[in-house]
């Protein structure tokens, strides 16, 4: 397991509704060497751990934990030609949400050959007839051209909803398989829906599409979004150390979007190489004193003529809250203060006592970078995901989502994603080349 995927050790078993019997429709090969795209085994597997020290039991031949490989099944459990399925898109906008959308949509009409497939509008709040959101049916027609666009063609919202009306839902429409896309707080709702489905006997299958710009989500190498939100983001730092320059004791600022991981922050200060300072959720920040933010930053710029700050958004809650900041999102997430805001006073205030004119740019582009279409790279990662989140509805499997690890598409259950977190690894390689970047400390104070 993975330093940043904190929890107890993980069962990777994936749930199943039962036996698979229906050949599938897949016009697959199982036969190596054929050239033709072969379908994949029950018996792949994909293990968790990659590396190995000599004479480990794994060098060895020993057991290891391992996901179930993804891909397409040559044999499944639910029958195409009497099938329905939904998609809902929850949570924050990030990029390659409508590439999901058009790639599992085209692959259960076009290639299983399903009747119909439905999409919800407004997150789970669309699945709620209290809410009065009447749901779209999704063609071929409907999803042409989307894949360009940032946002979602279903929109979306936050917070939960009865899993029990959610279910209700799916039984009135008749639809088997659910595919949800979303974050950490999406995973949980699919989750809340797939064990009520099991309470009751239902036979639903629920499956997760991870998207995330702050990568956060766990046992996944990363999740869709991620690579264009620090893609733009470097725009931002280098704007900021342009302006930095510019200007006698210039300093930029830049506030990127990471609630509790510091992904996109450490990520586009290496590509961009321009920051003198990286903070980010993990490292406990300390302003004052010895060894402290302000005067490292104070030493910088003194000697460099200018500094680049870039600061993840959940960084140093702790040092703006009073005790009764408490306040939540309809998810349940404790409402961030603004720690850019905070540090562009601190930073001025302190500079002023040391005597120091300057000049502070303040740059935070966290909507620009949620709204926007994916790169190319997550173009055919969110595709991929939604096609492997298909294939393993069709085969049965449910209360997973569809992830990646080790270079392989794996199947990742979901009542393990929702009882860990991800966050950057302060002993690996993103993190220790932050540092090689910028010089700064590794902890403050």
């Amino acid at each position: 397991m993975k330093a940043e995927d904190r929890g107890p050790s993980p069962n990777l078993a994936v749930p199943a509704l039962g036996e698979a019997t229906i050949r599938s429709p897949l016009r697959l090969s199982t036969i190596k060497g054929d050239r033709i795209y072969n379908f994949v085994s029950d018996d792949e597997f994909v293990r968790m751990n990659a590396l190995a020290t000599r004479g480990s039991p794994t060098q060895n031949g020993g057991s290891d934990r391992a996901f179930e490989r993804a891909g397409p099944r040559e044999l499944l459990y639910f029958d195409p030609g009497t099938f329905r399925a939904g998609i809902v898109t929850c949570g924050g906008l990030c990029p390659g949400i409508n590439n999901a959308i058009r790639s599992a949509t085209l692959e259960l009409l076009n290639h299983y050959q399903i009747d119909e497939v439905w999409g919800f509008r407004y997150g789970f709040a669309g699945m709620n007839p209290n809410e009065e959101i009447e749901p779209i049916p999704l063609t071929a027609a409907s999803v042409e051209g989307i894949h360009y666009d940032g946002g979602s063609i279903l929109g979306s919202s936050r917070g939960p909803q009865p899993p029990q009306v959610v279910l209700a839902t799916l039984q009135t429409m008749g639809i088997q398989l659910l595919l949800v896309i979303g974050g950490d707080g999406s995973m949980r709702g699919a989750d809340a829906v797939c064990e009520e489905a099991v309470r009751h006997g239902i036979e639903v299958a629920v499956v997760g599409i991870p998207k995330s710009i702050d990568n956060d989500i766990p046992l996944v190498d990363k999740t869709f979004g991620y690579e264009t939100a620090f893609s733009i983001a470097v725009e931002s730092i280098r704007s900021a150390h342009t302006e930095a320059k510019a200007y006698r004791n210039g300093i930029g600022l830049v506030q990127l979007m990471g609630r509790h991981s510091g992904f996109i922050a450490a990520s586009a200060a290496v590509a961009a190489a321009d920051a003198d300072f990286v903070l980010v959720p993990e490292v406990p920040l300390i302003l004052d004193g010895p060894g402290g933010l302000l005067e490292a930053l104070a030493v910088r710029v003194q000697s460099s003529g200018h500094a680049v700050i870039v600061v993840a958004e959940g960084t140093g809650q702790e040092l703006l809250r009073d005790g009764e900041s408490e306040d939540r999102d309809a998810s349940g997430n404790l409402l961030l203060l603004d720690i850019g805001a905070f540090l562009r006073t601190r930073i001025a205030e302190d500079l002023a006592k040391r005597g120091m004119q300057h000049t502070l740019k303040y740059i935070d582009p966290s909507y620009l970078i949620r709204s926007a279409p994916a790169n190319p790279s997550d173009s055919v990662y969110s595709s991929d995901l939604a096609r492997n989140a298909v294939h393993a509805g069709m085969s049965g499997r449910t209360g997973l989502l569809a992830g990646y690890w080790n270079g392989e598409y794996t199947h990742v259950p979901l009542r393990e994603v929702i009882v860990r977190t991800k966050r950057v690894d302060l002993e690996g390689d993103l993190w220790h080349a932050v540092l090689e970047s910028t010089g700064q400390p590794a902890l403050w104070g």
